[in-house]
């Protein structure tokens, strides 16, 4: 699908979508307890995948709106198929931890998810008394999971995804026995773990850790209840940006502070001058944009911003740098590579670092650009579209991986975006 954007505007108010974050792990924590009723989730082609998973597991799960789930209360099942994650990265990593407390699985994925590492999760696995191999020796999917999950020692490269350690905290506190993680190098995307902890201690885990060891008992068990998702902030930063990039003024309501990493888009916004005002206690959030200035972001913790501040940086004032981003290059695609490509295209002078780019604000131009099939890029140019107008995305479908209605959401509060079929 391509889209086709113009120069435009936004105005009004927009509701946020839920976390996919926090749906992923509501879905599967319910899931390995006894269940619940999870209220106001995502429902996206990422989320979905993380569904069938875990009913592949044994969880039975009841779409209507909300999700309820029929949990197998610490004993998942071992499935009878391989399991496909589609595009899910997510899925992928926590689901394979998953299968370590049973006798095995299976997981495959589209081309996206067959050329992204996992390396470190398979090392740890082993070390904790489980098979755990890809197919084609190059630590991506198809991988191959034997259990059963004993507990042990083990150390994990924390440099490359959060997302592996995530799935080891959720996996553990089933195992058999204790397990201690020590994290080698520096901890990359720490907000997505504090969720993960966030939502087990919710769930009555108990893991003691000082960020650089974790220590988790064995034999414990889940209860999640009732639980509604928060707000997503990084489908709400493509919003944000679009009424900072165009000077508009936007409601944006159902967030509130979390520990989600991308909250750090609104700090990033105000530093840049958009003026932004919260209303905490309604979860409204109101910007309005200004004249942009360049500046410098560690974006360590908040990889999935990467595009959405290219794009700032693209019609901002000076120099913006993105820095300490090299493990965004292991996402649906090489997110660094992707965004300087495409930029340039639209007469940006971008410079392309191993940890990240350095961007000198200008005029944007039109141009017809390649979304990589990657959510993300497709949202963060749609909304530099609207600055330089004249502009074609293509596989534009991939927003359904995480905001499946944000063309139709964009439309609504004013920008000029037509979906087609190439």
């Amino acid at each position: 699908m391509i889209a086709s954007v113009e120069r435009s505007e936004v105005s009004g108010e927009v509701h946020v979508p839920p976390s996919k974050s926090y749906t992923h792990r509501a879905i599967i924590i319910s899931a390995l307890g006894p269940g619940g009723l999870i209220k106001r989730p995502l429902i996206s082609a990422d989320t979905k995948a993380t569904i069938s998973a875990v009913e592949a597991f044994g969880a039975l799960t009841d779409l209507d709106g909300d999700i309820e789930v029929a949990g197998v209360r610490g004993k998942p099942q071992t499935p009878e198929d391989v399991i496909d994650v589609k595009n899910s990265g997510t899925t992928l990593r926590l689901m394979t931890a998953v299968a370590a407390l049973t006798r095995g699985a299976i997981f495959t994925g589209d081309s996206s998810i067959r050329r992204r590492p996992n390396g470190p999760l398979l090392k740890a696995l082993n070390d904790l008394s489980v098979q755990a191999f890809s197919v084609r020796g190059n630590d991506c999917a198809p991988l191959v999971v034997r259990g059963k999950l004993r507990g042990g020692k083990t150390s994990l490269d924390g440099s490359v995804s959060s997302q592996f350690l995530s799935a080891l905290l959720i996996a553990c506190p089933l195992s058999e026995g204790d397990t201690e993680i020590e994290i080698e190098g520096e901890l990359k995307s720490r907000p997505y773990v504090e969720i993960t902890l966030e939502m087990l201690e919710q769930a009555g885990a108990k893991i003691e850790t000082d960020f650089q060891k974790f220590w988790i008992e064995g034999k414990q068990n889940y209860d999640l209840g009732s639980y509604t998702v928060p707000g997503d902030f990084s489908s709400a930063s493509y919003l944000l940006a679009a009424a900072a990039v165009t000077g508009s003024r936007l409601v944006i309501r159902g967030l509130w502070p979390s520990k989600q990493g991308d909250s750090a888009v609104v700090e990033i916004l105000e530093r840049m001058g958009a003026h932004i005002s919260w209303d905490l206690e309604a979860g409204n959030l109101s910007i309005e944009g200004r004249d942009l200035q360049g500046v410098e972001v560690d974006a360590s913790l908040t990889p999935d911003l990467v595009p959405t501040i290219a794009v700032l940086g693209s019609v901002a004032e000076g120099t913006t740098v993105i820095k300490n981003a090299e493990h965004v290059r292991h996402k649906e695609t090489d997110r660094l590579c992707a965004m300087a490509s495409e930029l340039k295209k639209m007469g940006v002078n971008v410079q392309e670092r191993p940890d990240g780019l350095v961007i000198e604000g200008g005029e944007l131009s039109g141009a017809n650009v390649n979304g990589y099939h990657d959510h993300r890029i497709v949202m963060a140019l749609t909304v530099a579209g609207m600055v330089a107008g004249g502009t074609s995305i293509d596989t534009a479908e991939s927003v359904a991986i995480s905001y499946p209605q944000f063309f139709e959401e964009m439309t609504r509060i004013g920008a000029k975006v037509d979906t087609h079929e190439r």
